[in-house]
């Protein structure tokens, strides 16, 4: 699968969520419904395709993004991170890559009671998910996928930020800062 039929799967299920940014969960399961449709092939292909955006957003700028907006972000809470901004959809997605202090445009600093972050773990497993559902052997699709998908860098790309210098960050990410850090 490419890129373009990727974001095309991730903007059909996106159509039947009413809040992509409170509901990633709501797209996982639209896509999961989506992807059930397809052959096996086509679903590791999405799954490759994942993990290949996964790997280019591993980033030091991007995870001080996730670091900031969820007030902390171990790594999977990082990749769970990454999982909500593709939910979020490609127009997101490319703008948070270009520039990840664009996401002051998407999240809202007012935390709700109860609030856990924006977390898109399901979106990590949509393709496992369909594969099992569609041929009955989820651990088939994990090798699938592994066989074709690029490793994850032993360290994220780009110039460190220290998550716990709130200059660094407000240094890297000035807008996201002014949401979250009070400067």
């Amino acid at each position: 699968m490419d890129r373009d039929g990727f974001w095309g799967l991730v903007e059909d299920a996106r159509a039947s969520v009413d809040d992509t940014v409170a509901d990633p969960d709501g797209v996982a399961d639209a896509l999961t419904k989506v992807l059930g449709a397809a052959e096996a092939e086509e679903i590791v292909g999405f799954g490759t395709e994942l993990a290949r955006l996964q790997v280019e957003s591993y980033r030091w700028d991007l995870w001080a993004a996730a670091y900031l907006i969820n007030s902390g972000a171990s790594e999977d809470g990082f990749d769970s991170f990454r999982g909500w901004l593709v939910a979020q959809g490609r127009e997101v997605w490319d703008a948070a890559l270009a520039d990840p202090d664009s996401l002051a445009d998407v999240v809202d600093e007012d935390r709700p009671e109860g609030f856990e972050g924006f977390d898109g773990e399901g979106m990590l497993h949509v393709g496992s998910h369909a594969y099992k559902n569609v041929t009955g052997d989820e651990a088939a699709y994990w090798k699938a996928v592994d066989a074709d998908a690029p490793d994850t860098p032993d360290v994220p790309a780009g110039s460190e930020i220290d998550f716990d210098d709130e200059d660094d960050l407000e240094a890297h990410l000035p807008r996201l800062a002014a949401l979250y850090l009070n400067v």
